[in-house]
């Protein structure tokens, strides 16, 4: 009688553990994110403050407080058909912002602790993506910048000496280490390496405080850029203006960029950017009205016209291209006569109309000319040698 009984005792026992276990083993794989890497920690989404390290974090906090004060971009009205992230590629201008020549994070120090730890280097570098004796170049080619709105990423915890999973939403304003394609790979309030989420369900009932301004409609899922950029166009949060901080620089190349975005910095990247305006059509130049010059004669182009030849020496056969002797000289209209030029005979002088002898003006009149006579030029004959030259009477 009592064996049956213990029997369905001992079965009853043996399914309840069962059950037990199983959701045991359920709790813990679905249990916040914390279990190993599956479908339930990739769509389960835990919110992260900025202020907060979060759980299972990679190393202590490298946050430089002053180049990563928090910045939310402003509010926005509802649009119409809003219903989940926003994504956006890495080279987006504004999506990220900082501080003037200032890093939101400490680059150098976040690799120190990690080298300081192999099993977390060991763990980051697998999660990351890199080689292990790579971590330390891959961390300096990053740029610290902070984040302009809450954006989603596959954020990796430490545990037990593995890295695990969970999707996350950042919240704007978090400091974080961004890659040459725009991409937030490490988030530097704890260490973790980031990655692309996957997929984009349990933003609107994620786990854990929201904090003010959540809006899942507002969400942003940065997507990487084909090609490497060079430098990331972000806001300078200090003075809401434009800046450029080229890849892997900590802050001190920090420059206002030579061509700026097509909206204001101020601008809520989580709503619709406005497009570049487009360019104003060239009006067409009116023409000046000018006075047409006074018809005058073409010069001849060169060779038209004959120049005179040096004579041909007697025995050597005229050129051909002489003009025949007797022929009449043919030559272009507007061509010069030998009359037109200078010569270099001397000008015809005028002549003395009685004797018909040439004048040269710049002779005085033979008038006023003594005659010539066989007495030297400079002689002179005096009224006395008149009387001396007189012959005498008797």
């Amino acid at each position: 009688m009592h064996a049956p009984t213990r029997m369905r005792r001992a079965v009853l026992a043996v399914l309840s553990t069962g059950i037990l276990v199983t959701a045991g083993c359920a709790r813990e794989t679905g249990g916040g994110g914390h279990g190993t890497e599956g479908t339930s920690d990739a769509e389960e989404v835990l919110l992260q403050p900025a202020a907060e390290q979060g759980p299972d974090p990679f190393t202590r906090s490298t946050v430089e407080p002053a180049g990563a004060a928090p910045r939310t971009t402003p509010p926005r009205a509802p649009v119409p058909g809003d219903g989940g992230p926003h994504t956006l590629p890495g080279s987006t201008p504004g999506i990220y912002g900082g501080t003037r020549s200032v890093a939101s994070c400490d680059v150098g120090q976040q690799a120190r602790l990690l080298a300081a730890d192999p099993a977390r280097k060991d763990a980051f570098a697998q999660a990351a993506g890199v080689p292990r004796n790579e971590v330390a170049d891959f961390l300096s080619g990053l740029t610290p910048l902070v984040l302009r709105a809450d954006t989603l990423v596959a954020d990796h915890g430490f545990r037990e000496g593995s890295a695990h999973t969970f999707q996350a939403v950042l919240q704007a304003g978090t400091a974080v280490m961004v890659d040459g394609h725009g991409l937030p790979r490490v988030r530097c309030a704890c260490g973790n390496p980031l990655g692309r989420p996957v997929g984009a369900r349990g933003t609107e009932s994620g786990r854990g405080e929201k904090w003010e301004g959540y809006d899942p409609a507002r969400i942003v899922v940065v997507a990487p850029t084909v090609e490497p950029v060079t430098a990331l166009v972000v806001v300078d949060a200090d003075h809401n203006s434009w800046m450029e901080r080229p890849v892997g620089d900590e802050g001190a190349r920090d420059r206002t960029p030579e061509v700026p975005p097509p909206y204001a910095a101020d601008t809520d990247i989580t709503g619709p950017l406005p497009d570049a305006p487009s360019a104003k059509p060239r009006e067409p130049k009116v023409p000046e009205k000018s006075v047409a010059p006074p018809p005058s004669r073409s010069a001849p182009a060169p060779g038209d016209c004959p120049t005179p030849g040096a004579p041909t020496p007697p025995g050597e056969a005229v050129a051909a291209t002489e003009q025949p002797t007797g022929a009449p000289e043919s030559r272009p209209s507007n061509c010069p006569t030998p009359s037109d030029g200078p010569t270099d005979d001397y000008p015809e002088l005028p002549t003395d109309e009685p004797t018909g002898t040439p004048v040269d003006p710049d002779e005085p009149p033979q008038d006023l000319v003594p005659p010539m006579t066989d007495e030297p030029q400079t002689s002179i004959r005096l009224p006395w040698q008149d009387d001396v030259d007189a012959p005498v009477d008797g």
